[in-house]
């Protein structure tokens, strides 16, 4: 059967975004040409892949099962066109990665820039969220988590920075009025600003203080998912809201400049800083390689 790679490519990025114009702007092609590519691939497969409504497109039984094959084997595909690649004096093509938005806010940018500028033939994707996802199902060459989050099978990279704390904070004015807590059980008794991930699970806010673990479950007015939607946990604890708790990185610039105060910061908890993972069973593509050599070369 004589199936042309780029229709292939067409019904898997038409698929993954879940219509033809949402695969044009997430390939950068036109919706019509995505939509002659698929027709052509179900005409020489014999099979309808897509069923197409107005306002829809869903998979079929049989478009399901050859996504599931097919991101893999293309990715496959794609690594050994890199091998290749790796050959020129520069590597070049994409390079794509899947991270939580802490990562693309507090990691990537102490390092993209100069990547970036060290390798102009490579483009770098970031797809960030919260949620862990299959990197090579999901299209990514790699993806960054923390160690409690990577699979057995992976390959995993330090990044970034190697020890990291949860800090907490208000503003002067929330403390003045409601009092500054001295022991964590003390937030018991505050309007605390809390935050779950999108699979809805809501983490406890954990304390540790000369070996003792302090696990607390407050109670507030504001909920909002992890990563995406903390800024606005951020904005509300500067208006006076309430306690919020988050990476001391992300709150260092709003202490620095004083419309947030830490609180309890002797019970503040180090936590181990990330790792770029990947899969250790397939070629590692020319422009991820790059990577790898260059987050190396930057921690010596």
């Amino acid at each position: 059967m004589n199936v042309e790679l780029g229709d292939l490519n067409a019904f898997l990025a038409v698929a993954r975004a879940g219509g033809f114009r949402e695969g044009a702007r997430a390939s950068g092609g036109s919706a019509s040409r995505l939509s002659e590519a698929v027709r052509r691939l179900e005409t020489q497969l014999g099979v309808r892949l897509l069923n197409r409504t107005t306002r829809s497109v869903a998979l079929t039984d049989a478009g399901v099962g050859l996504l599931a094959r097919l991101g893999p084997a293309l990715n496959e595909v794609e690594a050994a066109l890199d091998v290749v690649n790796g050959y020129r004096d520069r590597p070049a093509g994409t390079l794509r990665l899947n991270v939580p938005v802490s990562a693309a806010r507090l990691v990537l940018p102490s390092i993209v820039p100069g990547f970036l500028a060290a390798y102009p033939g490579i483009r770098l994707e970031v797809i960030a969220e919260e949620s862990f996802v299959d990197v090579l199902a999901a299209g990514c060459d790699a993806g960054i988590r923390y160690d409690e989050r990577l699979e057995q099978d992976m390959i995993a990279v330090p990044i970034g920075p190697r020890l990291q704390r949860f800090a907490t904070a208000a503003s002067p004015a929330y403390l003045d009025r409601h009092g500054r807590p001295e022991h964590p059980r003390d937030l018991l008794g505050h309007a605390c600003l809390r935050g779950r991930f999108a699979s809805g699970a809501m983490p406890p806010w954990e304390f540790e203080r000369a070996g003792e673990v302090v696990r607390v479950d407050p109670k507030g007015p504001l909920l909002v998912t992890l990563g995406g939607a903390a800024d606005l946990a951020v904005d509300a604890a500067i208006a006076g809201t309430g306690l919020v708790s988050l990476f001391e990185d992300w709150l260092r610039p709003y202490f620095e400049s004083g419309v947030l105060e830490p609180v309890l910061e002797p019970w503040w908890q180090s936590f181990p800083g990330p790792f770029l993972y990947y899969p250790g069973r397939r070629l590692v593509p020319a422009p991820l390689r790059a990577f790898i050599d260059f987050i190396k070369d930057s921690r010596t």
